[in-house]
C-alpha cells in the first residue's frame, strides 16, 4: 500500500457509522468502551453532524441520520482489556447478546448488538 497523507496519530482505517441517535451513540461509546471525544460538530438544529472519538490507538467516527442520510449498521472487532466488563456494560446500556463471553483459542471473546443496530465483537488477549 502506498503511503498516504493523514493527520498525525490517526489510523489509516476507521469505522464510520450513521446512527439514529448521535448523542446516545456518543454516550454509549464513552460509557461502554471508554472512548474520548476528539471532536463533535453539530448542525444548527443540534444534531451530531460528525463526531470522532479516540478509542485506544484508533478512532470511531459517526454522524446522526437524517432524511437524506439514513442510519446504516455495521460490525466492528475490537481488542479490550476486560471482555466480561465491556460485555456487561454493553448489556446494561441496552445491548443484546450475540455471544456470551467465553475462552477461545485466540482469547476471551464475546459479541453484542448495540441499541443502534451495530454488532461489536470484542476480545481480550
Amino acid at each position: 500500500m502506498e503511503t498516504v497523507n493523514k493527520p498525525a496519530g490517526t489510523c489509516t482505517v476507521s469505522p464510520y457509522f450513521i446512527v439514529h441517535d448521535g448523542d446516545g451513540f456518543l454516550q454509549f461509546l464513552k460509557d461502554v468502551l471508554g472512548a474520548s471525544e476528539k471532536g463533535v460538530y453539530r448542525t444548527e438544529g443540534g444534531l451530531v453532524q460528525h463526531a470522532e472519538l479516540q478509542l485506544g490507538d484508533g478512532s470511531i467516527m459517526f454522524g446522526s441520520s437524517t432524511k437524506d442520510w439514513p442510519a446504516e449498521t455495521g460490525s466492528v472487532f475490537i481488542y479490550v482489556a476486560d471482555t466480561d466488563a465491556v460485555y456487561n456494560k454493553a448489556l446494561a446500556k441496552g445491548s443484546q447478546s450475540r455471544q456470551a463471553p467465553e475462552d477461545k483459542d485466540y482469547g476471551r471473546a464475546a459479541g453484542f448488538r448495540d441499541p443502534f443496530g451495530n454488532s461489536w465483537w470484542i476480545t481480550q488477549l
